[in-house]
């Protein structure tokens, strides 16, 4: 039976609670500093998330909100330029240590690490946005702890299509049935089980109410020995937090499976 070799990250939402509280607001000053009247709720960044990568969302903003908005001929370009100075705005915000990660992400990496598991990050994420967010909290060297880092335009199509995870598991050179996504959306869901990989998933609250039919386990965070997870999807052995012996057990049963679902 395989053993798992690598855990597989998403970022944003999974690692941290970057969408509201950083991405969002970075948005929001760069539409300031370009002269544009524009502020994203918290609502409506909620429903905009749904579209993959910082230009992409610009953009369908747009043609949703503003159809009548046309500033430049090339409107890629425009929203390219936007973009990076969010991105600036970003990592400025990372640089002040206010966001930080989710309950049992430290923790986890770092106990992949003491047991020579590997580590990987997937995600639509600029790759600069990744970089601000792993040396903010887990510090400058951390981006070394990663075998691959697979950001942002790396590959054409980003998620829900699979290729940010093929890209990830081609560059590790692994199968994906020694591997384990961990993702906090159905389209970051879509993404890794069309790549072939059991996913687990740390919700959050812009997307508490998706569907994660496809996921192995469903849980509300990954947990701490004093702060245990809540589990909305049967486990493969009684545990208080997500750790290497539970993910082993998920790939055992999951692999023991035969077509059928094992949640």
């Amino acid at each position: 039976m395989p053993q798992l070799q690598a855990l597989i990250f998403d970022v944003d939402g999974t690692l941290a609670d970057t969408e509201r509280d950083a991405h969002r607001v970075a948005f929001n000053r760069a539409f300031v500093e370009a002269g544009l009247d524009w502020e994203w709720s918290v609502e409506r960044y909620g429903e905009l998330i749904k579209v993959a990568g910082g230009k992409e969302r610009i953009l369908a903003y747009l043609n949703s909100d503003r159809p009548g908005f046309c500033p430049a001929d090339d409107l890629w370009a425009w929203a390219a330029a936007l973009h990076r100075a969010k991105k600036r705005h970003y990592s400025e915000l990372m640089q002040q240590g206010l966001i930080p990660l989710r309950p049992g992400v430290k923790r986890l990496i770092q106990e992949a690490r003491d047991q020579k598991m590997r580590l990987a990050i997937a995600t639509t994420s600029d790759p600069e946005n990744v970089l601000a967010l792993l040396k903010a909290t887990l510090g400058t060297e951390s981006p070394g702890w990663f075998d691959v880092i697979a950001a942002g335009d790396i590959v054409p199509a980003k998620k829900p299509a699979p290729d940010i995870y093929q890209y990830a598991l081609q560059a590790l050179g692994l199968s994906p049935e020694v591997c384990l996504a961990i993702e906090d959306s159905y389209q970051g869901l879509k993404a890794s089980t069309q790549a072939g990989l059991r996913t687990v998933i740390t919700f959050n609250g812009y997307t508490q109410d998706d569907d994660f039919s496809g996921a192995v386990l469903v849980l509300n965070h990954l947990g701490e020995p004093d702060q245990p997870f809540q589990a909305m999807t049967p486990l493969p052995q009684e545990a208080a937090y997500f750790d290497l012996a539970l993910a082993e057990a998920l790939l055992r049963a999951n692999n023991s499976c035969s077509g059928s679902h094992c949640g």
